[in-house]
């Protein structure tokens, strides 16, 4: 089953969300702050400084504000470049400020972190080095070159060269530290929000399967007397129009279309029906459901339950759930897809429990990452086995964690493990593969029990 596309949320295209306008507003907050702080350096400590090019820099921070403010529509939103240049703009007009006034000897230094910061949550990667590396570059001119800060009697304000060299080494680890850190942080925040998307869109389309089937199914079922009734009454037009040729064909094309009406309407309806019956369904049937996408694929797969469980008629019925069956139908694709040649599935039920494990003769999960299985784009290099089995896998980690996001949705646990198959007569070491396994507690699913107990009764007829 193909999985959503999400190229659209991913990569370069994050760039996008940000507004011209959220820029323009942290640019004022910036403008207002370092104007103050001259003002106050300046009338309050009596600091010598350059004026006249400390306000030419602000004054740039503010022409460009008022450009992009007249040029620009408020709901822009800029590019991957537009925001790498906006960015840039900011910390070398920093750091040209910080030459004016002091270089590492001023405490206001820290602020270069700000751009940084901003293009490791907004940027993408490579974007984001070369924001960090140019911060580098000019927190190590700075602590070498710079104006002087003078007080008012004319003394040099300065720290010892030992807090200069400690000051360029916290700012280097600090820019590092906290690249690498947001950029981190904000990569978690999207992957999960792109698979979360991902399994919403997945469960709205089974979602809107299962809904069709009951449409059609209860569509079927409807029509089905009205055309049982046009066959008849074409049938006895047909014997009454012996005499009449050109009219008894018209009566017999009637009869042919309404059995070709018949025929659609019943395949149509083997989607299902969204009735008080058919909401539930016993478990194997419900298992069956979900893996019959993937059981004509060249694999075996074989349904098992424990002898020790009961007769057939003690086979729990579940509910037809639409996260139940899609969060199954991806591990048993799973399965298949790593699998040589058999998939087995083995349902076991007790009074509180009802548990699936689905089982395969491959090679099983990678040790290293059995555990991480679960979460989102889990990426790994491919041996050239794999890429012969299956050229067209990506190994994102992205419909486990869709299925193990639906399955705990319903009220599952899911584990993940390396085992053998327990039903092979060959060679056991040809039996070593995955193991997952989903367990319920059986109040959550049980359709005849609890709170989820499905009524009984009599199908509601549509109404027009």
């Amino acid at each position: 089953m193909a999985q959503p596309d999400l190229s659209l949320l991913t990569g370069q295209q994050r760039s996008n969300w940000i507004r011209l306008r959220t820029m323009i507003l942290l640019r004022w907050v910036a403008i207002v702050g370092q104007l103050v702080a001259l003002t106050v350096a300046q009338r309050y400590y009596g600091l010598q400084l350059e004026l006249g090019l400390c306000y030419l820099a602000v004054g740039v921070s503010v022409i460009g504000n008022l450009i992009a403010i007249f040029v620009f529509p408020e709901n822009k939103r800029l590019n991957e470049t537009e925001n790498l240049l906006m960015v840039m703009f900011d910390l070398l007009q920093l750091a040209f400020l910080l030459f004016l006034t002091g270089g590492l000897h001023n405490p206001f230094a820290l602020l270069l972190l700000g751009p940084v910061s901003i293009s490791a949550a907004v940027l993408t990667t490579r974007s984001t080095l070369l924001v960090g590396g140019t911060a580098i570059v000019l927190v190590t001119l700075l602590s070498e070159f710079h104006l002087p800060l003078r007080t008012q009697q004319g003394f040099i304000l300065r720290i010892p060269d030992l807090f200069v060299f400690g000051n360029w080494i916290a700012l280097v680890i600090a820019i590092s530290f906290f690249g690498a850190y947001s950029r981190r942080v904000t990569s978690e925040i999207h992957s999960m929000s792109d698979a979360l998307s991902a399994t919403q869109m997945a469960l709205s389309r089974e979602q809107k399967l299962t809904d069709l089937g009951g449409v059609v199914a209860a569509a079927a079922h409807e029509l089905g007397t009205p055309l049982a009734t046009i066959k008849l009454a074409s049938a006895e037009l047909i014997e009454e129009l012996d005499d009449r040729p050109e009219l008894r064909e018209d009566a017999a094309l009637i009869r042919e279309q309404a059995d070709r009406c018949r025929d659609i309407l019943r395949d149509m309806g083997r989607a299902g029906k969204d009735d008080l019956h058919l909401r539930q369904a016993p478990l194997m049937t419900v298992v069956q459901e979900a893996a019959e996408p993937h059981t004509h694929r060249g694999k075996s797969v074989h349904y098992t339950h424990d002898p020790d469980a009961g007769a057939e008629i003690d086979q729990p019925a579940i509910l037809r759930k639409p996260e139940i069956i899609h969060g199954l139908r991806n591990l048993v694709q799973n399965a298949v897809d790593f699998s040589r040649a058999h998939v087995w599935i083995e349902a076991h039920w007790t009074a509180e429990h009802i548990t699936l494990r689905i089982m395969d003769d491959g090679r099983g999960f990678p040790p290293q990452l059995l555990g991480r299985i679960g979460d989102p784009f889990v990426r790994r290099r491919k041996s050239g086995s794999d890429g012969q089995q299956r050229p067209e896998y990506e190994g994102m980690g992205l419909g486990l964690f869709i299925a193990k996001t639906l399955l705990e949705r319903s009220g599952a646990e899911l584990s993940f493990s390396n085992g053998s198959d327990p039903y092979g007569d060959e060679d056991p070491s040809s039996h070593i593969g995955a193991v997952v396994e989903v367990i319920w507690p059986r109040d959550k699913i049980d359709a005849r029990i609890g709170e989820n107990a499905v009524p009984t009764g009599l199908n509601a007829p549509i109404t027009v």
